[in-house]
């Protein structure tokens, strides 16, 4: 199997209720994502969290996806994670496919 030793380091950003403990502690939401820049496949993430088994959960939703499979994730997404900051978990992922476009136009394209 031919892999890439080529990733970047991606992290996406939103905001989550006023009443989230995320919030209260972080002042934000963020994902980071390890994307494989040759494949766009998804090698390891990282979030804000409260309780491990958030950042273990959402690892899962992504390891080994395409970051770029925008409705295939959302829609896990929803259906999966039910947990206060689901809106952040989707607009960090968002802003961080932005982030990654630009960074792969700019330095791998």
């Amino acid at each position: 199997m031919n892999q890439s030793k080529e990733t970047v380091y991606i992290i996406g950003e939103s905001r989550t209720n006023r009443d989230n403990a995320i919030t209260v502690i972080y002042n934000s939401f963020y994902v980071a994502f390890e994307i494989d820049i040759e494949t766009d496949e998804i090698k390891d993430v990282g979030c804000t969290h409260t309780i491990d088994i958030t950042e273990s959960f959402i690892k899962k939703l992504f390891v080994g996806k395409n970051i770029l499979d925008f409705d295939n994730l959302e829609q896990e997404i929803k259906r999966r994670y039910h947990g206060t900051s689901q809106k952040a978990v989707i607009v960090s992922y968002k802003d961080a496919i932005k982030k990654y476009q630009d960074v792969k136009v700019k330095f791998y394209i």
